[in-house]
Protein backbone atom coordinates (compact mmCIF):
# COMPACT_ATOMS: atom_id res chain seq x y z
CA UNK A 1 0.00 0.00 0.00
CA UNK A 2 1.73 2.99 -1.35
CA UNK A 3 1.57 6.60 1.09
CA UNK A 4 0.05 4.75 4.01
CA UNK A 5 0.72 7.74 6.31
CA UNK A 6 -0.85 10.27 4.10
CA UNK A 7 -3.88 8.55 3.66
CA UNK A 8 -3.86 7.56 7.49
CA UNK A 9 -3.39 11.41 8.39
CA UNK A 10 -6.26 12.70 5.99
CA UNK A 11 -8.62 10.01 7.75
CA UNK A 12 -7.68 11.22 11.00
CA UNK A 13 -7.97 14.53 10.25
CA UNK A 14 -11.72 14.22 8.84
CA UNK A 15 -12.44 11.71 11.49
CA UNK A 16 -11.14 14.33 14.69
CA UNK A 17 -12.49 17.81 12.69
CA UNK A 18 -8.74 19.50 13.21
CA UNK A 19 -5.34 18.89 11.51
CA UNK A 20 -3.14 15.64 13.35
CA UNK A 21 -0.82 17.64 15.95
CA UNK A 22 1.62 14.81 15.57
CA UNK A 23 4.46 12.94 12.25
CA UNK A 24 3.40 9.88 11.63
CA UNK A 25 5.55 6.65 10.17
CA UNK A 26 3.36 4.09 8.77
CA UNK A 27 4.36 0.06 7.91
CA UNK A 28 5.74 1.00 4.80
CA UNK A 29 7.94 3.26 5.33
CA UNK A 30 5.68 6.63 4.45
CA UNK A 31 5.66 9.52 6.63
CA UNK A 32 3.17 12.36 7.23
CA UNK A 33 2.47 15.37 9.53
CA UNK A 34 4.39 18.25 11.02
CA UNK A 35 8.37 17.93 11.41
CA UNK A 36 10.95 18.53 13.92
CA UNK A 37 8.93 17.34 16.98
CA UNK A 38 8.25 13.28 18.03
CA UNK A 39 6.84 10.62 15.71
CA UNK A 40 3.80 8.19 15.84
CA UNK A 41 5.15 4.67 14.90
CA UNK A 42 1.79 2.54 13.19
CA UNK A 43 4.37 -0.49 12.97
CA UNK A 44 1.01 -2.99 12.00
CA UNK A 45 -2.27 -2.75 10.63
CA UNK A 46 -4.04 -4.54 13.32
CA UNK A 47 -3.33 -1.13 15.11
CA UNK A 48 -6.40 -0.10 13.03
CA UNK A 49 -8.21 -2.88 13.10
CA UNK A 50 -7.93 -2.43 17.37
CA UNK A 51 -9.57 1.58 16.73
CA UNK A 52 -11.96 0.37 14.53
CA UNK A 53 -13.77 -1.94 16.90
CA UNK A 54 -12.68 0.13 19.98
CA UNK A 55 -12.71 4.20 19.39
CA UNK A 56 -10.71 6.15 21.26
CA UNK A 57 -8.36 5.34 24.25
CA UNK A 58 -8.54 1.44 24.92
CA UNK A 59 -8.26 0.69 21.11
CA UNK A 60 -5.18 3.15 21.29
CA UNK A 61 -3.62 1.47 24.43
CA UNK A 62 -4.36 -2.29 23.39
CA UNK A 63 -2.43 -1.40 20.26
CA UNK A 64 0.80 0.36 22.09
CA UNK A 65 0.86 -2.48 24.53
CA UNK A 66 0.44 -5.00 21.45
CA UNK A 67 3.86 -3.42 20.18
CA UNK A 68 1.70 -2.07 16.86
CA UNK A 69 2.22 1.54 17.84
CA UNK A 70 5.33 3.29 18.99
CA UNK A 71 6.74 6.54 19.76
CA UNK A 72 10.57 7.94 17.95
CA UNK A 73 11.24 10.80 19.70
CA UNK A 74 9.91 12.47 22.93
CA UNK A 75 7.30 10.68 24.66
CA UNK A 76 6.30 13.04 27.06
CA UNK A 77 5.92 15.73 23.99
CA UNK A 78 3.81 13.66 22.01
CA UNK A 79 1.36 12.71 24.78
CA UNK A 80 1.43 16.58 25.50
CA UNK A 81 0.63 17.30 22.33
CA UNK A 82 -2.23 14.32 22.33
CA UNK A 83 -3.93 15.23 25.24
CA UNK A 84 -5.94 17.76 24.60
CA UNK A 85 -7.39 15.54 21.19
CA UNK A 86 -7.74 12.18 23.19
CA UNK A 87 -8.12 12.76 27.00
CA UNK A 88 -9.69 16.67 27.31
CA UNK A 89 -12.19 15.76 24.48
CA UNK A 90 -12.45 12.08 24.91
CA UNK A 91 -16.08 12.13 24.66
CA UNK A 92 -16.44 14.02 22.16
CA UNK A 93 -14.24 12.25 20.07
CA UNK A 94 -15.84 9.02 20.97
CA UNK A 95 -19.00 10.49 19.58
CA UNK A 96 -17.79 11.42 16.33
CA UNK A 97 -16.34 7.95 15.60
CA UNK A 98 -19.07 6.50 16.58
CA UNK A 99 -21.27 8.54 14.48
CA UNK A 100 -23.60 6.76 11.48
CA UNK A 101 -25.18 9.75 10.46
CA UNK A 102 -22.46 11.97 8.80
CA UNK A 103 -21.87 10.97 5.77
CA UNK A 104 -18.41 12.30 5.31
CA UNK A 105 -17.81 10.40 8.56
CA UNK A 106 -19.17 6.91 7.26
CA UNK A 107 -17.51 7.33 4.27
CA UNK A 108 -13.97 8.02 6.34
CA UNK A 109 -14.70 4.91 8.53
CA UNK A 110 -15.36 2.55 5.30
CA UNK A 111 -11.29 3.88 3.73
CA UNK A 112 -10.09 3.04 6.88
CA UNK A 113 -11.70 -0.54 6.93
CA UNK A 114 -10.28 -0.39 3.45
CA UNK A 115 -6.97 0.34 5.02
CA UNK A 116 -7.27 -1.91 8.27
CA UNK A 117 -7.18 -4.97 6.28
CA UNK A 118 -9.40 -8.26 7.19
CA UNK A 119 -11.44 -8.43 10.12
CA UNK A 120 -12.58 -9.21 13.32
CA UNK A 121 -9.90 -7.43 15.47
CA UNK A 122 -7.35 -9.39 17.19
CA UNK A 123 -7.14 -10.17 20.70
CA UNK A 124 -7.12 -8.02 24.06
CA UNK A 125 -3.14 -7.89 25.41
CA UNK A 126 -2.74 -10.70 27.90
CA UNK A 127 -1.82 -8.08 30.07
CA UNK A 128 -5.33 -6.68 29.99
CA UNK A 129 -7.37 -7.05 33.08
CA UNK A 130 -10.30 -9.52 32.50
CA UNK A 131 -12.61 -12.04 34.78
CA UNK A 132 -13.30 -10.18 37.39
CA UNK A 133 -15.34 -11.64 40.06
CA UNK A 134 -17.80 -10.27 42.77
CA UNK A 135 -19.26 -6.89 42.95
CA UNK A 136 -17.11 -3.52 42.80
CA UNK A 137 -14.98 -3.33 45.80
CA UNK A 138 -15.93 -6.09 47.57
CA UNK A 139 -13.10 -7.53 49.91
CA UNK A 140 -12.56 -10.12 47.22
CA UNK A 141 -12.74 -8.28 44.01
CA UNK A 142 -9.88 -5.59 46.01
CA UNK A 143 -7.73 -8.43 46.72
CA UNK A 144 -7.64 -9.19 42.50
CA UNK A 145 -7.13 -5.71 41.99
CA UNK A 146 -4.13 -5.15 44.48
CA UNK A 147 -2.65 -8.53 43.01
CA UNK A 148 -2.84 -7.28 39.42
CA UNK A 149 -1.03 -4.11 40.18
CA UNK A 150 1.44 -4.97 42.98
CA UNK A 151 1.84 -8.84 42.44
CA UNK A 152 4.08 -8.84 38.76
CA UNK A 153 7.57 -9.22 40.97
CA UNK A 154 9.07 -6.96 43.34
CA UNK A 155 12.50 -6.85 41.34
CA UNK A 156 10.80 -5.32 38.38
CA UNK A 157 9.46 -2.65 41.19
CA UNK A 158 12.82 -2.09 42.25
CA UNK A 159 14.52 -1.60 39.12
CA UNK A 160 11.44 1.38 38.76
CA UNK A 161 11.75 2.86 41.79
CA UNK A 162 14.90 2.44 43.38
CA UNK A 163 16.61 1.57 46.42
CA UNK A 164 13.48 3.29 48.14
CA UNK A 165 10.66 0.92 47.36
CA UNK A 166 8.21 3.73 47.94
CA UNK A 167 5.49 3.56 45.42
CA UNK A 168 4.10 7.10 45.91
CA UNK A 169 4.66 10.74 45.43
CA UNK A 170 8.21 11.74 46.73
CA UNK A 171 9.08 15.61 48.01
CA UNK A 172 11.88 17.55 46.17
CA UNK A 173 14.25 20.38 47.06
CA UNK A 174 16.18 21.49 44.63
CA UNK A 175 19.04 19.32 43.52
CA UNK A 176 17.86 16.17 45.52
CA UNK A 177 17.93 12.60 44.19
CA UNK A 178 14.85 10.25 44.11
CA UNK A 179 16.10 8.62 46.99
CA UNK A 180 16.15 11.63 48.80
CA UNK A 181 13.10 12.60 48.09
CA UNK A 182 11.07 10.05 48.99
CA UNK A 183 12.73 10.03 52.46
CA UNK A 184 12.05 13.75 52.77
CA UNK A 185 8.64 12.02 51.95
CA UNK A 186 8.72 9.94 54.59
CA UNK A 187 9.79 12.02 56.85
CA UNK A 188 7.50 14.73 56.75
CA UNK A 189 4.18 12.41 57.17
CA UNK A 190 6.31 11.29 60.31
CA UNK A 191 6.27 15.19 61.47
CA UNK A 192 2.81 15.72 60.62
CA UNK A 193 1.55 13.02 62.50
CA UNK A 194 3.86 14.31 65.45
CA UNK A 195 5.33 10.50 65.87
CA UNK A 196 7.02 9.85 69.28
CA UNK A 197 8.94 6.79 71.03
CA UNK A 198 6.11 4.27 71.65
CA UNK A 199 3.56 5.46 69.27
CA UNK A 200 1.35 3.17 67.70
CA UNK A 201 1.06 3.45 63.88
CA UNK A 202 -1.14 1.84 61.64
CA UNK A 203 -0.44 2.53 57.80
CA UNK A 204 -3.31 1.23 55.58
CA UNK A 205 -1.33 0.30 52.00
CA UNK A 206 1.75 -0.32 53.45
CA UNK A 207 3.63 -1.41 50.39
CA UNK A 208 7.09 -2.87 50.67
CA UNK A 209 7.58 -1.68 54.12
CA UNK A 210 9.21 1.91 53.54
CA UNK A 211 6.80 4.35 55.82
CA UNK A 212 6.98 1.38 58.51
CA UNK A 213 10.36 1.08 58.82
CA UNK A 214 10.93 5.09 58.44
CA UNK A 215 8.74 5.23 61.64
CA UNK A 216 10.31 2.46 63.87
CA UNK A 217 13.62 3.72 63.10
CA UNK A 218 13.45 6.98 63.32
CA UNK A 219 11.36 8.12 65.23
CA UNK A 220 10.61 4.50 67.92
CA UNK A 221 7.28 4.22 66.70
CA UNK A 222 5.35 0.63 66.54
CA UNK A 223 4.08 -0.12 63.57
CA UNK A 224 1.32 -2.27 62.15
CA UNK A 225 1.53 -2.30 58.48
CA UNK A 226 -1.15 -3.88 56.52
CA UNK A 227 -1.35 -4.99 52.63
CA UNK A 228 -3.26 -7.03 50.21
CA UNK A 229 -0.50 -7.98 48.46
CA UNK A 230 1.67 -11.41 49.53
CA UNK A 231 4.44 -10.28 47.54
CA UNK A 232 4.78 -6.65 48.52
CA UNK A 233 4.28 -8.39 52.67
CA UNK A 234 7.17 -10.86 52.05
CA UNK A 235 9.66 -8.21 50.81
CA UNK A 236 8.76 -5.79 53.87
CA UNK A 237 9.35 -8.33 56.14
CA UNK A 238 12.32 -9.20 54.87
CA UNK A 239 13.84 -5.40 54.78
CA UNK A 240 12.42 -5.40 58.40
CA UNK A 241 14.51 -8.49 59.23
CA UNK A 242 17.37 -6.75 57.78
CA UNK A 243 17.08 -3.72 59.80
CA UNK A 244 16.77 -5.34 63.01
CA UNK A 245 13.11 -4.24 63.49
CA UNK A 246 10.85 -7.27 63.87
CA UNK A 247 10.42 -6.13 67.43
CA UNK A 248 8.71 -2.89 66.46
CA UNK A 249 7.17 -3.57 63.02
CA UNK A 250 4.13 -6.40 62.34
CA UNK A 251 3.13 -6.57 58.61
CA UNK A 252 -0.12 -8.69 57.79
CA UNK A 253 -1.52 -9.60 54.46
CA UNK A 254 -4.91 -7.51 55.47
CA UNK A 255 -7.87 -5.90 54.53
CA UNK A 256 -7.92 -2.31 56.62
CA UNK A 257 -11.72 -3.31 56.86
CA UNK A 258 -10.60 -6.29 59.19
CA UNK A 259 -7.95 -4.41 61.56
CA UNK A 260 -9.65 -4.44 64.79
CA UNK A 261 -6.88 -3.70 67.03
CA UNK A 262 -6.88 -0.06 68.13
CA UNK A 263 -6.89 2.08 69.14
CA UNK A 264 -3.92 3.90 67.26
CA UNK A 265 -2.39 7.06 67.83
CA UNK A 266 -1.69 7.66 64.62
CA UNK A 267 -2.71 6.45 61.00
CA UNK A 268 -0.73 6.90 57.60
CA UNK A 269 -2.21 5.97 54.27
CA UNK A 270 -0.30 7.24 51.41
CA UNK A 271 -1.29 6.26 47.77
CA UNK A 272 -4.01 3.65 48.89
CA UNK A 273 -7.15 5.73 49.05
CA UNK A 274 -7.47 5.57 45.19
CA UNK A 275 -8.42 2.25 45.49
CA UNK A 276 -11.08 2.68 48.42
CA UNK A 277 -13.82 3.94 45.50
CA UNK A 278 -16.45 6.44 46.04
CA UNK A 279 -19.04 4.46 46.94
CA UNK A 280 -16.64 2.84 49.88
CA UNK A 281 -15.18 6.23 50.74
CA UNK A 282 -17.05 7.27 53.28
CA UNK A 283 -16.90 3.56 55.40
CA UNK A 284 -12.79 4.13 55.07
CA UNK A 285 -13.34 7.02 56.95
CA UNK A 286 -15.36 5.92 59.33
CA UNK A 287 -13.06 3.18 59.82
CA UNK A 288 -10.22 4.79 60.53
CA UNK A 289 -12.12 7.50 62.64
CA UNK A 290 -12.94 4.23 64.70
CA UNK A 291 -9.22 3.10 65.11
CA UNK A 292 -7.71 6.02 66.48
CA UNK A 293 -7.64 6.91 69.76
CA UNK A 294 -8.66 10.63 70.84
CA UNK A 295 -6.42 13.23 69.59
CA UNK A 296 -5.28 10.84 67.15
CA UNK A 297 -4.20 12.23 63.55
CA UNK A 298 -4.87 11.02 59.90
CA UNK A 299 -2.53 11.40 57.53
CA UNK A 300 -3.97 10.71 54.03
CA UNK A 301 -2.14 11.28 51.12
CA UNK A 302 -4.48 11.06 47.67
CA UNK A 303 -4.58 11.66 43.92
CA UNK A 304 -7.61 13.94 43.34
CA UNK A 305 -9.13 15.10 39.83
CA UNK A 306 -10.56 18.11 38.40
CA UNK A 307 -14.38 18.10 39.59
CA UNK A 308 -17.11 17.22 36.84
CA UNK A 309 -19.69 19.63 35.96
CA UNK A 310 -21.53 16.34 36.40
CA UNK A 311 -20.21 14.47 38.88
CA UNK A 312 -22.72 11.22 38.22
CA UNK A 313 -21.05 11.79 34.74
CA UNK A 314 -17.53 10.62 36.00
CA UNK A 315 -16.16 7.00 34.73
CA UNK A 316 -12.94 5.62 35.29
CA UNK A 317 -10.00 6.15 33.06
CA UNK A 318 -10.26 2.77 30.36
CA UNK A 319 -6.74 2.68 30.40
CA UNK A 320 -5.99 2.61 34.26
CA UNK A 321 -9.05 0.50 34.83
CA UNK A 322 -8.11 -2.22 32.10
CA UNK A 323 -4.35 -2.35 32.31
CA UNK A 324 -3.45 -0.68 35.41
CA UNK A 325 -5.27 -0.36 38.81
CA UNK A 326 -8.54 -2.19 38.07
CA UNK A 327 -11.22 -0.48 39.82
CA UNK A 328 -9.47 2.67 40.84
CA UNK A 329 -11.49 5.54 41.21
CA UNK A 330 -10.21 9.38 41.95
CA UNK A 331 -12.19 11.89 43.74
CA UNK A 332 -11.98 15.64 43.58
CA UNK A 333 -10.18 17.00 46.62
CA UNK A 334 -12.92 19.34 47.80
CA UNK A 335 -15.24 15.79 48.19
CA UNK A 336 -12.67 14.17 50.26
CA UNK A 337 -12.22 16.56 52.60
CA UNK A 338 -16.27 16.53 52.82
CA UNK A 339 -16.14 12.88 53.27
CA UNK A 340 -13.29 12.69 56.13
CA UNK A 341 -15.85 15.61 57.95
CA UNK A 342 -18.63 13.86 57.63
CA UNK A 343 -16.78 10.63 59.63
CA UNK A 344 -16.10 13.18 62.67
CA UNK A 345 -12.63 14.16 62.00
CA UNK A 346 -11.06 18.13 61.95
CA UNK A 347 -9.17 18.53 58.71
CA UNK A 348 -6.35 21.11 60.09
CA UNK A 349 -4.30 20.63 57.02
CA UNK A 350 -4.77 20.30 52.98
CA UNK A 351 -1.20 20.46 51.23
CA UNK A 352 -1.12 20.10 47.30
CA UNK A 353 1.89 18.76 46.15
CA UNK A 354 0.87 17.48 42.35
CA UNK A 355 4.37 19.03 40.81
CA UNK A 356 6.05 16.76 42.67
CA UNK A 357 4.52 14.05 41.11
CA UNK A 358 5.26 14.91 37.96
CA UNK A 359 9.13 15.10 38.76
CA UNK A 360 8.48 11.83 41.05
CA UNK A 361 7.50 9.82 37.55
CA UNK A 362 9.42 11.44 35.12
CA UNK A 363 12.61 9.84 37.24
CA UNK A 364 10.75 6.04 37.66
CA UNK A 365 10.28 6.28 33.91
CA UNK A 366 13.87 7.07 33.43
CA UNK A 367 14.79 4.32 35.49
CA UNK A 368 12.75 1.97 33.55
CA UNK A 369 13.84 3.17 30.31
CA UNK A 370 17.70 2.81 31.51
CA UNK A 371 16.72 -0.98 31.93
CA UNK A 372 14.74 -1.85 29.79
CA UNK A 373 15.57 -5.07 28.57
CA UNK A 374 15.69 -6.40 32.14
CA UNK A 375 12.48 -4.88 32.99
CA UNK A 376 11.05 -6.75 30.24
CA UNK A 377 12.39 -9.70 31.63
CA UNK A 378 11.49 -9.41 35.00
CA UNK A 379 7.93 -9.29 33.60
CA UNK A 380 6.75 -8.95 29.58
CA UNK A 381 7.34 -6.51 27.15
CA UNK A 382 3.31 -5.47 27.09
CA UNK A 383 3.56 -5.12 31.10
CA UNK A 384 6.77 -2.96 30.60
CA UNK A 385 5.05 -0.57 28.12
CA UNK A 386 2.15 -0.11 30.08
CA UNK A 387 4.08 0.90 32.88
CA UNK A 388 6.17 3.59 30.43
CA UNK A 389 2.68 4.66 29.10
CA UNK A 390 0.93 4.86 32.24
CA UNK A 391 4.01 6.82 34.30
CA UNK A 392 4.41 9.03 31.15
CA UNK A 393 0.72 9.67 30.60
CA UNK A 394 0.42 10.28 34.49
CA UNK A 395 3.34 13.27 34.60
CA UNK A 396 1.79 14.55 31.70
CA UNK A 397 -1.79 14.51 33.10
CA UNK A 398 -0.04 16.34 36.93
CA UNK A 399 1.75 18.55 34.87
CA UNK A 400 -0.98 20.01 33.32
CA UNK A 401 -3.28 19.98 36.70
CA UNK A 402 -5.42 17.18 34.96
CA UNK A 403 -5.34 15.40 38.32
CA UNK A 404 -3.25 16.52 41.63
CA UNK A 405 -2.01 14.92 44.83
CA UNK A 406 -2.94 16.16 48.19
CA UNK A 407 -2.28 15.41 51.87
CA UNK A 408 -4.91 15.73 54.09
CA UNK A 409 -3.53 15.74 58.06
CA UNK A 410 -7.00 14.91 59.85
CA UNK A 411 -7.46 14.64 63.61
CA UNK A 412 -10.23 12.94 65.73
CA UNK A 413 -10.34 16.23 67.73
CA UNK A 414 -11.94 15.14 71.87
CA UNK A 415 -14.92 16.70 73.26
CA UNK A 416 -12.13 19.49 74.85
CA UNK A 417 -11.31 20.92 71.52
CA UNK A 418 -7.85 20.29 71.87
CA UNK A 419 -6.41 19.06 69.01
CA UNK A 420 -2.83 18.94 69.86
CA UNK A 421 -1.96 20.41 66.90
CA UNK A 422 0.76 23.61 66.32
CA UNK A 423 0.09 27.16 66.39
CA UNK A 424 2.00 27.16 63.04
CA UNK A 425 0.73 24.25 61.53
CA UNK A 426 3.19 24.46 58.63
CA UNK A 427 6.35 23.99 61.47
CA UNK A 428 5.25 20.34 62.09
CA UNK A 429 8.25 19.23 64.51
CA UNK A 430 7.31 22.73 66.40
CA UNK A 431 6.00 21.54 69.97
CA UNK A 432 2.61 22.69 71.14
Amino acid sequence: MADAASRLTTLAEELLGEPLPVRLRAWDGSEAGPVGGPVLIVRDRRALRRLIWKPGELGLVRAWVAGEIDVEGDLYALLDSLSGLLWERGEETRSLLDSVRDPRLRAAARALLRIAGPLPPPKPPVEEVRGRSGSRHSKRRDKQAISHHYDVGNDFYELVLGPSMVYSCAYWSEGGTLEDAQRDKLDLVARKLNLKEGDRLLDVGCGWGSMAIHAAREYGARVVGVTLSREQAAHARKRIADEGLTDLIEIRVQDYRDVTDGPYDAISSIGMAEHVGAAKYREYADDLYALLKPGGRLLNHQISRRPEPDEDAYEIDAFIDAYVFPDGELSPMGSTLTVLEDAGFEVRDVEAIREHYALTLRRWVANLEADWDRAVRLTSAGRARVWRLYMAASAVSFERNRIGVNQFLAVKTPVSGKSGTALRPRVWNEKV
